[in-house]
């Protein structure tokens, strides 16, 4: 149907009332991209389908995650710490995307699970996991030997236990006859593991491995709660001396916080899931500023994939904002925190994917190596100011 000429103009007519109105924010808040992404051919690559078709809601929190990794967490003098929560290691992010990330020194340091370690160990001994299906009966899957972690499948005694037996062996090593923090812990485990890699003729399976030989410190917060700390607690049974001292992860990986600000540069974390490792990694902040009272601010930089509603109460889903009031991030920092509601098995491939196509490798920071040197700076501060 065709309109009438007096219907045209009704249409342009603009009522005074809005002639009128001021609106002096208006052009703030539309300087944003226009949302007219062109049609997807099959021929574009990821990182410039995020940038052009990662526009609104979750997808465009991936993309200002990826923004925010790239352009100013990857920046050199800037720390970055990454948490690890949820069962990410037999799925095979550890192989397809923590590991590059470590070998490319996007990743100083990292805290995880003890699950998320103790199933890397599965890679690095040669021990297969596969794919398989929720939908399957589990009282059939204790018959036949098999344990199932959602759509994933591995044998109970040749994968499960043949890796505690292979652990076992090694804790009883005489390295490990002392006390000692989880960083030196897994650093000496992951020598073994990257053994066994080479053994097997593997490459780059392994995220202990990898750590070993970058250099990168992995901490767990909470030592008993794996098959690793289950183990532990079995050869100690039988005279074992290997003994995990919590406050030495509490004092070295604080130590990174302050030692990246005191040197001029910037703290960053990068949070996959939430949980225990979230806490144990954001908690570096409330160290300095509330238990040994040296004068802080909090992280420069937050990215957090989570799937965790924050009105439950839980840490997996305080946001940024939350976490300023605990002094965990710099109240002038929060445009540069950014939380992505999703599924850290689809985001983190997303997000190695783009840094490693967007940005060069950068040195390797070595922190393990550091740890004495750092240590002792934030005990040198702490008397300082509280003599």
């Amino acid at each position: 149907m065709k309109r009438t000429h007096r219907q045209r103009e009704d249409l342009s007519e603009v009522p005074e009332w809005m002639l009128k109105k001021k609106c002096p924010h208006k052009q703030k808040y539309l300087a944003g991209k226009r949302i007219l992404p062109k049609g997807i051919t099959g021929k574009e690559k990821m990182p410039d389908l995020i940038d052009e078709v990662f526009l609104a809601y979750n997808s465009a929190r991936l993309r200002e995650g990826c923004h925010l990794f790239v352009d100013k967490m990857l920046e050199a003098d800037v720390t970055v710490g990454m948490s690890l929560a949820g069962a990410l290691t037999p799925a095979g992010l550890g192989c397809s995307c923590v590991v590059p990330l470590i070998k490319a020194g996007f990743v100083d340091w990292i805290v995880a699970t003890g699950a998320n370690l103790y199933h890397d160990l599965h890679f690095a001994f040669n021990m297969p996991l596969h794919v398989g299906s929720p939908m399957v009966n589990d009282t059939d899957l204790r018959q036949n030997d098999v344990v199932r972690i959602y759509d994933v499948l591995l044998g109970y005694t040749d994968c499960l236990m043949a890796t505690d037996d292979i652990l076992r062996q090694i804790l009883v090593q005489p390295e490990f006859q002392k006390e000692m923090g989880t960083a030196e812990l897994h650093h000496l485990i992951g020598r073994y593991a990257a053994e066994w890699e080479d053994k097997a003729g593997l490459k780059d399976v392994s995220i202990m491995a990898a750590a070993y030989r970058c250099g990168v410190p992995l901490y767990t917060s909470s030592p008993g709660d794996s098959t690793i700390g289950m183990n532990m607690a079995g050869v100690e049974l039988r005279g074992n001396k290997l003994r995990i001292n919590p406050s030495i992860d509490v004092n070295e990986t604080t130590s990174y916080v302050l030692a990246a600000k005191r040197s001029g540069g910037k703290s960053a974390v990068m949070l996959m899931g939430g949980g225990s490792p979230k806490n144990f990694m954001l908690q570096t902040e409330p160290q300095i500023q509330e238990i040994l009272r040296i004068k802080e601010v909090g992280q420069d930089y937050f990215f957090q994939v989570t799937d965790a509603r924050p009105d439950t109460g839980g840490l997996s889903g305080a946001t940024p904002h939350e976490a300023v009031s605990w002094g965990k991030v710099d109240p002038n920092r929060l445009p540069d925190a950014v939380v992505c509601y999703a599924d850290t098995t689809i985001a983190l491939p997303v997000l190695t994917h783009y840094s490693l196509a967007r940005h060069r490798k950068r040195k390797l920071r070595r922190l393990y190596d550091q740890r004495e040197k750092t240590t002792a700076a934030l005990v040198r501060e702490y008397f300082a100011h509280n003599k």
